[in-house]
């Protein structure tokens, strides 16, 4: 559910957390599991994630661009806290660094 807001959302990374729910889900519910390898937009991804271990340049570059995009608004937005301009940007940036150095192909 994380995953499917964090599409919309752009402080929220999508992929780790449909890459996390799918590891989850491949372990307690195969009916959940499978329901999520089978969506439209992103179980291919995913499928990709589990047999390959990739993620695809088109979704790098998505991930890419919101992850700037969240990290402008974090910055001059000024009614968010200092501690919060600190840790999310740091989360970002991790999340951005292990999505741009996994394969592509």
């Amino acid at each position: 559910m994380i995953g499917i807001i964090g599409a919309f959302i752009p402080i929220l990374p999508t992929t780790p957390f449909l890459i996390l729910s799918a590891y989850l889900f491949s372990k307690s519910s195969p009916r959940f599991h499978k329901w999520l390898l089978e969506l439209p937009v992103a179980g291919e991804g995913i499928r990709d994630w589990q047999k390959n271990r990739i993620i695809r340049p088109r979704a790098k570059i998505l991930c890419t661009i919101m992850i700037i995009i969240s990290l402008v608004i974090i910055i001059l937005n000024q009614k968010i806290p200092i501690p919060v301009k600190v840790v999310v940007p740091l989360i970002l940036i991790s999340v951005w660094s292990f999505v741009i150095t996994r394969k592509s192909a």
